[in-house]
This record gives structure tokens, sequence and C-alpha cells, in this order.
């Protein structure tokens, strides 16, 4: 059964004059994480919130505004935002479109304690970063330290090679933000490319390699319940063998 999906991979469907959802990684059973595109064409406006579910969005492509709680914010790439269950914000797209990631978090899962205030938008290049095992790092968009916690947000940047087979405790949503590489699950592998996106379970065994040369993957993910990214655990036939060396 095929993992990874893209745009490419899955249909659109309209939702409003000007914008397309792609549902990349849908809704399923025993997970509260959803992970959507959505295009907005020239102009267009979109409502993004839900009554019991937190909302984090990510800007990929092009330029425009989120109007939340009466602020209004720039978007552009790689800007997250925050919307709380029961909250609203418009998208609106400017000239040349806005291309989001819209990513859900549901009401079922343990909340962690929260360690300061919501930050509305954070910019990722304003983002220090953290430091992961091996020479991986990573950085956090949102967190219990600036209100969510219901799920963590960040990005984390593999070096070529890959790490051993391990796992982590918590349900994960992963984006390919940059660069190409390959999910292994088992005897599965499957290709990865810049935009490519897929689920892993908790407890789920896997490899994410990064295949090139000379420069980083850079994965944009999204776990429950709220930690560290760099939390991971190694399988008893391997932990006696390898020295541990990323998150993914």
């Amino acid at each position: 059964m095929t993992r990874v999906t893209t745009d490419a991979t899955t249909a659109a469907t309209q939702r409003g004059e000007g914008v397309e959802d792609v549902a990349l990684v849908p809704e399923q059973d025993g997970s509260e994480l959803t992970l959507h595109t959505l295009r907005l064409g020239s102009a267009a406006v979109a409502t993004v919130g839900a009554d019991e579910a937190d909302t984090l969005l990510f800007a990929v492509e092009g330029s425009g505004t989120l109007s939340l709680d009466n602020e209004h914010h720039a978007l552009a790439r790689g800007t997250a935002a925050h919307v709380p269950a029961g909250g609203r914000a418009e998208l609106h797209s400017g000239p040349e479109g806005l291309t989001c990631l819209a990513m859900t978090v549901g009401a079922d899962v343990d909340l962690h304690a929260p360690l300061g205030t919501t930050e509305p938008v954070v910019q990722l290049h304003e983002v220090e970063p953290g430091k992961a095992t091996g020479s991986r790092s990573f950085q956090v968009l949102y967190g219990p330290h600036n209100g969510s916690t219901r799920a963590t947000l960040f990005v984390g940047y593999i070096p070529p090679g890959r790490a051993p087979w391990h796992y982590h405790l918590y349900d994960e949503i992963v984006w390919v933000f940059r660069g190409s590489g390959a999910l292994h699950l088992g005897d599965v592998v499957e290709e990865l490319a810049e935009g490519s996106a897929f689920r892993l379970a908790p407890r789920e065994v896997h490899i994410v390699e990064n295949r090139q040369e000379h420069a980083e993957l850079a994965v944009l993910g999204l776990f429950t319940p709220a930690g560290s990214p760099s939390a991971a655990y190694l399988p008893p036939d391997v932990a006696g063998t390898y020295a541990f060396a990323g998150t993914d």
C-alpha cells in the first residue's frame, strides 16, 4: 500500500471561488492529525479553523495575509500560524496567489502543560535552531512554549545518509519542505520529493533517508502529544549496534 502522497497524486476539491483543497493526509481512525494543501488563486479568500480541532498553517508559496482576532498578519513562504479550536481565521491571497498547508489536531489528544502564551504567527527565519543528536537539527515553530499544547510543529534538517531503524512514541505527519530522499518502512521503500507527505503511527519503525550527496533534506513535521522532535527510540535489535544520530 502506498504511504507517500503528493498534490499531483491526490484529487483537489473546490473550497469556494478560487480556492482548491487537497487532502494530502486525510482523516484516519486512531489519529487526530490531518494535512491539507490550500491553493488560493489571485485575490481569493478562504476561512480556516474548526470548533473542536486546532489548526496550524504553514505558507509554502506566494503571499497574502491572515486575519485573526481582528489583527492582520503578512504571510509568505516560511510563515506559520496557529488557530486554536473554536477560532476562525481568514486567508487572503495576494496578486500571485497563495499556497498554504493546513494541519488539524483533534480534541482527543493528551495536552502538554502550557509554557507560554499563544503567538498567532511565527516566521521560520526568526526561530532559533535546536540541536538533535548527531548532525541533525530542527526549528520548533509551535509547541507548548508558544500556545500549542496539543501538538508540536517543527522543521527538521537531515544530512545526507540515513539513521538506523527507530520509532517515536508520538503520532506524526511529515511533509517534505526541501530536497529528496526515501521513506523506509519494513521492506517497502518509497521515494520522497519536495511536496511529498506521509503519516507515521506511534511506535512505527522507520527510516527517512536523505539520498542527496551535498544538501540537507528539510521536512516539516507535526506530532502529538507535543514535546521534543528529537525524542526517538531504537528497537532492541538495533539499540546495541548503533549510536542514534537523528530525529526522522
